[in-house]
């Protein structure tokens, strides 16, 4: 029967978020159960997609992205894969309307880590990071508004604002690996080679920016939602407060993290101010 071969296609989108985000995994398991799920089949699905561009290093990139988007749109088309991780996905992205304009701009965007390495314009840059995070943003918005249309169009500036933010903290945190390992560069008119003290401050202020109009918009999602995705809000502003206080050198050298019971802390924290009806 489908179903059964669909409720191991859920457990497959939860499986890889677990093991490849324990920050996400977490915050994902605070969400109401009417929705996790579909928030696993998202992640599982973008996560599958950057791993090919970034990791599989031994192997043709181009040919095995090429060989996923084209599974992708027929999983779109025949509403079923035999990948299970497609499978999950075409099922939220059916069930919520996911419109695929988005899926189009994430598929560009981790394209384009195929073969561009350096991004020297602020308009190479936003629309990198659009298709990267911003149109994730979204795509999660549309489950925790559940498809309803006016909520989703409120929200939309403050879902997008809050996945640049989660996206730049990576960029941020992941320098190190980024240039040396990857040899990209996403910061425009930014030396990676000798990161200073005023280009990480400019990174970081940009990205409470983004944090600060992010937050509006988790005060007035629906109750479902509200509570982990404040505790992922709080994770990464807590992640970003690190690497503000840790000198630009030691973030070229190492990658900075945020140690398990500061989490788990925070998930205290965050549960006591929700609760609370502070949030």
């Amino acid at each position: 029967m489908k179903i059964t071969f669909d409720k191991v296609s859920y457990q497959c989108s939860k499986v890889v978020t677990e093991k490849y985000s324990t920050s996400f995994a977490l915050a994902t398991k605070m969400l109401h159960s009417s929705i996790r799920s579909d928030i696993y089949n998202i992640y599982g699905f973008v996560r599958f997609a950057d791993e090919i561009v970034d990791s599989f290093h031994d192997y043709d990139k181009e040919r095995l992205f090429n060989k996923f988007e084209a599974e992708l749109e027929a999983a779109l088309i025949d509403k079923i894969s035999l990948n299970p991780i497609l499978n999950s996905f075409q099922h939220t992205f059916h069930t919520y309307n996911i419109p695929k304009h988005l899926l189009d701009s994430f598929m560009k965007s981790m394209r384009m880590d195929l073969s561009k390495s350096i991004y020297r314009t602020d308009e190479e840059y936003r629309q990198y990071i659009y298709g990267s995070a911003d149109v994730v943003g979204l795509m999660c918005l549309k489950v925790f508004v559940k498809g309803h249309e006016q909520s989703y169009e409120e929200l939309k500036d403050s879902a997008m604002a809050l996945g640049s933010a989660f996206q730049k903290v990576n960029f941020l945190r992941d320098v190190k690996a980024d240039f040396e390992e990857l040899n990209r560069s996403y910061f425009p008119n930014t030396n990676l080679k000798e990161l200073d003290e005023a280009s990480k401050t400019r990174i970081v202020e940009e990205i409470k920016a983004d944090f600060q109009l992010g937050y509006t918009g988790i005060l007035r999602l629906p109750a479902e939602a509200k509570f982990g995705v404040y505790t992922a809000y709080k994770y990464y502003y807590k992640l970003l407060k690190k690497l503000q206080n840790t000198p630009s050198l030691e973030i070229k050298n190492a990658r900075i993290r945020v140690p398990n019971y500061q989490k788990f802390g925070l998930l205290a924290r965050s549960y006591v101010k929700y609760k609370m009806n502070l949030v």
